[in-house]
């Protein structure tokens, strides 16, 4: 790097006032002594001339170091300047390159550790949320933007929580208050549940933030306790008939037909029955309530469904034949690939066939349409509404089902004809284990039906992105 040299005249004014003192006195002799004007005048000159040859170094190396300070200064990285050696601004120079390594150094430091406190930041399993003075959002980590569904950057909490525990307790806080805390619960896309906790940060000068909000999801935890109890609830109750069955048959196989053999076989028969009757509620109690353990967490791998709804129709064809009734599949050409879980999904579609073949008539058909949506449901969540769906859809020739059970189809162990559902060996679970799985896929599942003519179940799902 180089410096602009320096114009004479500038060089001379400087000169000029480094010799000020020498001029005084050359002026003090011509009057006193009777120097010669022209003498004293040239000695003055020469003195000039000499200072100037003198601090012409000095200045170059100056003005150098100076142009180097300031490219450092900007954020450069030009090497330092060739300068007179042994000089005092090679000293400073010097200096001023280790004081650049030292800071260079600590920099590095620095923004390291501004890395590891970032990634700190994103990594952590609860929700944060950095809020500033006028209760703004200045920045979420992975976890809350997962929750969101967006970036709220720059939003009021207001905006993007409505809970007002939570705004009441962030204006606790942001007015200088200690730290504040709680609990909520949110209905809206699924019921979830929370606590927060708002703490104050101080100010800085790397950021505007002066609290953060954490969100401790307790929707699991929450979700196996109510499980836990509704398992015993509902258990205890669909399991007590069928259990009393058994063991009023064992007392009488013991006591009163204790010899009668073709009581053994018609009361073996019963509680066979009975038997298997419980084995089938217990098993969809348990995959009720794995599938509501996963429901909050989306599933990723990319599966085919028309592949799937296939296989469902194919393993339900013998109980079809069964009721002298056939299961009609019309697959569309168009691609059905969706995300979900096989298992889950192969479940829905079993559970929607067995249904249909079940309480539809005798010799009548299952019609079974896959293909892509014209319309997706206003009610369905807002995710499957923007992009391209797929709708699988069921429909029966049974008797159909009144307008006033529809809304409740989906509760666990509702039954529009208790008796009639009990002797097919329904457990009251079926569409309950639907609605939790298509929740999970953040799908939409819609039931039309019209009494004497039958029922349709439709479920839309998103379809994956190529």
């Amino acid at each position: 790097m180089s410096a602009p040299a320096f114009a004479t005249p500038r060089l001379l004014r400087r000169a000029v006032v480094l010799t000020m003192p020498a001029a005084a006195i050359l002026a003090l002799m011509v009057m006193v002594q009777g120097l010669h004007v022209l003498v004293a005048g040239g000695l003055w000159l020469c003195a000039v001339a000499v200072v100037a040859l003198m601090i012409r170094r000095t200045l170059r190396d100056a003005a150098r170091l100076s142009l180097w300070a300031r490219n450092l200064a900007a954020g450069g990285e030009a090497p330092a300047p060739d300068l007179t050696p042994e000089s005092a601004a090679e000293e400073i120079a010097s200096s001023v390159a280790q004081l650049r390594r030292a800071w260079q150094d600590r920099q590095g430091e620095l923004a390291a550790l501004a890395r590891w406190n970032d990634n700190l930041f994103e990594l952590l399993p609860d929700a944060l949320v950095l809020l500033d003075e006028e209760r703004r959002v200045v920045r979420v980590n992975a976890q809350a933007l997962a929750l969101f569904g967006r970036d709220l950057s720059g939003r009021d909490l207001a905006a993007v929580l409505r809970t007002p525990q939570v705004l009441d307790a962030a204006d606790k806080v942001l007015a200088g208050g200690p730290a504040e805390g709680g609990s909520f619960d949110l209905v809206v896309p699924l019921e979830q549940s929370f606590r927060f906790r708002i703490d104050p940060l101080g100010r800085s000068p790397a950021s505007t933030a002066v609290a953060v909000m954490t969100l401790t999801d307790l929707t699991a935890i929450k979700r196996m306790e109510r499980m836990r109890a509704d398992f015993v609830a509902n258990a205890s109750h669909e399991l007590r008939t069928p259990l009393a069955t058994l063991l009023g048959f064992i007392d009488t196989l013991r006591g009163p037909a204790k010899d009668d053999a073709e009581a053994h076989e018609r009361f073996l028969a019963i509680m066979h029955e009975q038997g298997s009757r419980m084995a089938r509620l217990i098993d969809d109690l348990l995959s009720l309530s794995r599938i509501e353990a996963d429901e909050h967490t989306v599933p990723a791998t990319v599966v085919d469904l028309a592949r799937i709804v296939q296989g469902g129709a194919d393993a339900l064809a013998p109980l079809a034949q069964a009721k002298n009734a056939r299961i009609l599949v019309n697959l569309a050409q168009e691609s059905c690939m969706v995300r979900g879980q096989a298992d889950q999904l192969a479940q829905v579609v079993q559970n929607l066939l067995d249904n249909a073949v079940k309480y539809g008539r005798p010799g009548g058909t299952v019609t079974v349409t896959l293909g892509p949506a014209d319309r997706v449901p206003d009610q369905a969540p807002a995710a499957l509404r923007s992009g391209p769906a797929v709708v699988l859809a069921v429909e029966d020739q049974g008797e159909g089902i009144g307008r006033e059970h529809l809304p409740r189809l989906t509760e666990r162990f509702y039954r529009v004809d208790g008796a009639r559902s009990r002797a097919l060996g329904g457990t009251g679970l079926g569409l309950a284990i639907v609605k939790h799985i298509v929740n999970r896929h953040r799908g939409h599942l819609a039931i039309e039906s019209v009494e004497g003519r039958g029922s349709t179940f439709s479920v839309t799902l998103t379809l994956a992105s190529s």
